[in-house]
């Protein structure tokens, strides 16, 4: 690959990585955003965290309790980012390699920094653990522990009303838990090991009881470990992996151990926080108490460290005791009458209780939903930075495959360009002979700026878009070359952003066993972000390649995966997209479509391409100008969106490239004929409707978007199986050809 044209000078950037998206570091991104000037100057810093959206802890009951939704609980750890100036990776940290300065993750290269630090959380101590749990099917799994919360959650969803849990723990999260159970419908039953709870006093334990009773939770005493239970809650430990770092730990809890300046012992290049860590001089219980109140402290330490290393860092001495305040689940009632919940809280101070009220839950719930407040998005202002991969563009121009130029524009820069020749058919790709074995080559290019942040995903979703257009013409990979521009920053951060994206590159290559043969890497100037453009080529699989049509009588079009990519992300450029709905997306860009091609050949396709920029009504075009006689009736209702999708399009958000799709719009008074699933002519959608709306999804811009595939009707339902049943399950029938 060819190397970087001549750099000019940048200023040093240091390399901060902020692993976990825990209480502190949540916190520590909203203090940037709302005030920048405490932000480390000169750095580059980067979150990892396994979702986009972290639980606050102080909700997680009431969320299984079902007072309140998922949304109102989860923080918006890329919204956070993007208003702070931070990189967000997606990834399952998996160890530390303290001595070459790395973070090792599951299934993609490590990270590499100057400074980390640390707030990655805890999970269930189940070193109490006994024998198996009693739930139907898991009796060779054990019970399920509560931490990490993602997979308890789920299996919390699967719980059905009446159902008798038995519960494992004494202490403040196993009450507070096992009588959310209670509220969900759930016959809980608290196991304990002694004869009492773990709430700090008698006088504690004791009102914890009355708690229990109240809520209607039974309390089992002299538990041996080894009974049965279905669900632990028995303390929390910190992740494995930073004992096996080496990082001094706590023996009893695995949590690790740090100065009073939040600086691991012994590491200077460390820094920790929250329920990982631990001050040796002061050390306190995990809670989000002081994990809230680690934060301010945080901030400061990290901005004088990578500001001057010399520089004296402030220590702290965390308060002694911590309010808590645990809520009953909700009783028997929703709500008080008046929109809030009704259910009691117990405070809890040292040695002191007092309660159960219902004034102490209201007291709970205006804490909890304030902290949320205030995690929100953070007013712009004149302070307001943007990410160092991402311009921030007027006119919030989106990119990915949105980034294409509107077809206007391009189908008359050709037509200048060949004015005495006819305009050729739109295909996905081009024939460039035969290799050794006679097979047909085929090749195109592809790309576009920084669809995403994080370089090693963008890499990964451009490659899996440029493939698709092979795919879509019956042909494997088999080589690509790359074309990567990264930013003028510093030679140090420029390797790492080419090592990340080259490897993200190749874990789509690798497993389809086609290789990355070369390419070239250039260098933005005037502040020209990340951007990657792949050349792909292979030979055909079938007799002959797959055109875009034409189109046949008979036919059936199947879509491959759902629409709604480009919305989506128009709406996360401008911070109003669901992070869950946005966690989903991704994911689902990234599964693999290479395996379409034997399934939909086996089934007698003989028309396909792939939807991109132009949307499926333009690339449904495209189709049908191939053979301009026939007729297409579509089904919008059949038509699968992403999560999230619909009602952005709904309230009027589009992608900047949507609008110059609408000229496709003219279809529909001539060879597309939208249909109900009876056959029926499809009404004219009032604005803002859901039909409206479903309307606007044939116009959206698409990246790593579904192939659409014209195959026999009597075909079309066995394909679909097949394709469902090899993991399409989104796969779906929308329309027919006449």
């Amino acid at each position: 690959m060819q190397g970087l044209a001549p750099s000019l000078p940048v200023p040093a950037r240091q390399r901060l990585l902020l692993a976990g998206g825990g209480h502190s570091h949540a916190l520590l991104l909203r203090l940037w955003a709302m005030r920048p000037r405490l932000r480390p100057v000169a750095t580059d810093i980067t979150l990892v965290s396994r979702s986009g959206t972290s639980l606050y802890s102080g909700m997680v009951p009431g969320l299984v309790a079902g007072i309140y939704q998922r949304r109102q609980c989860a923080i918006d750890l890329r919204g956070l980012c993007r208003q702070a100036g931070v990189r967000f990776v997606q990834a399952e940290i998996e160890g530390l390699d303290v001595a070459a300065r790395r973070l090792r993750l599951q299934v993609r290269p490590p990270l590499s920094y100057e400074l980390l630090s640390l707030d990655v959380g805890a999970v269930t101590d189940q070193a109490a653990a006994g024998a198996a749990g009693t739930l139907p099917g898991r009796a060779e799994v054990g019970p399920i522990a509560v931490k990490p919360l993602e997979p308890f959650l789920a299996w919390c969803e699967r719980l059905e009303p009446g159902r008798r849990i038995r519960l494992r723990g004494g202490g403040a999260a196993a009450v507070e838990l096992a009588m959310a159970l209670r509220r969900r419908g759930l016959d809980c039953v608290l196991l304990l090991r002694g004869d009492s709870l773990h709430l700090g006093s008698a006088a504690a334990n004791r009102a914890g009881e009355r708690l229990l009773a109240r809520a209607g939770v039974a309390i089992e005493r002299q538990v041996a470990p080894q009974a049965p239970a279905d669900l632990l809650c028995t303390g929390s430990r910190a992740p494995a992996w930073l004992a096996a770092a080496g990082l001094p730990v706590d023996a009893a809890s695995g949590r690790v151990l740090s100065e009073a300046d939040l600086r691991v012992c012994g590491h200077d290049s460390l820094f920790v926080s929250g329920d990982c860590g631990l001050i040796r001089s002061d050390p306190r219980p995990a809670s989000g108490v002081w994990a809230v109140r680690a934060a301010p402290l945080l901030a400061e330490n990290l901005r004088r460290r990578l500001g001057d290393p010399a520089a004296p860092l402030r220590r702290w001495r965390p308060q002694r005791q911590a309010l808590q305040l645990l809520a009953d689940g909700g009783g028997r009632s929703l709500s008080c009458g008046d929109g809030r919940p009704g259910f009691a809280a117990l405070a809890l101070w040292g040695p002191f209780a007092i309660g159960p009220s219902t004034w102490l839950g209201r007291c709970k719930d205006q804490i909890d939903r304030r902290f949320m407040q205030g995690l929100g998005s953070v007013p712009a202002g004149p302070e307001a930075i943007a990410p160092p991969l991402l311009d921030a563009a007027p006119a919030m121009a989106c990119r990915g495959c949105a980034a294409k130029l509107p077809a206007a524009p391009l189908a008359a820069a050709l037509s200048r360009l060949t004015p005495d020749e006819p305009e050729p058919a739109a295909e996905d790709a081009v024939p460039l002979g035969r290799d050794l074995d006679g097979a047909l080559l085929l090749q195109s290019i592809d790309g576009f700026p920084a669809l995403v942040e994080d370089p090693w995903l963008n890499a990964r979703l451009t490659t899996l878009h440029a493939c698709s257009d092979l795919w879509a013409c019956g042909a494997r990979v088999d080589s690509v070359q790359a074309l990567v521009t990264v930013p003028q920053v510093t030679a140090a951060l420029q390797e790492e952003l080419l090592y990340q994206t080259l490897a993200g590159v190749r874990s789509v290559l690798d497993p389809l066993g086609a290789r990355l043969i070369g390419g070239h890497t250039l260098e933005g100037r005037d502040g020209a972000g990340l951007s990657l453009a792949l050349t792909v080529q292979g030979p055909v699989l079938l007799a002959q390649p797959w055109r875009k049509g034409p189109l046949q009588p008979g036919d059936a079009l199947l879509l491959s995966r759902p629409l709604g990519s480009g919305v989506l992300m128009a709406a996360a450029m401008a911070g109003g997209a669901d992070p869950t709905d946005l966690d989903a997306l991704l994911a689902g860009l990234q599964g693999c479509q290479a395996p379409l091609v034997e399934l939909l050949a086996a089934h007698g396709c003989h028309a396909c391409t792939d939807i991109t920029g132009f949307g499926l009504l333009g690339h449904l075009g495209e189709m049908l100008a191939l053979r301009p006689d026939t007729r297409v009736c579509l089904d919008p209702e059949a038509i699968p969106a992403w999560s999230g999708a619909l009602p952005l399009l709904q309230r009027g958000v589009s992608s900047s490239l949507a609008p110059a799709n609408a000229r496709a719009l003219a279809l529909l008074e001539g060879p597309v004929r939208l249909v109900d699933g009876a056959g029926q002519p499809w009404p004219q959608p009032q604005p803002g409707s859901l039909a409206a709306a479903r309307r606007q999804l044939l116009l959206d811009p698409q990246t790593c978007g579904p192939l659409l595939a014209a195959l026999p009707a009597e075909r079309a339902d066995a394909a679909l199986a097949d394709l469902r049943a090899a993991g399409f399950d989104r796969a779906c029938l929308i329309g027919s050809v006449s």
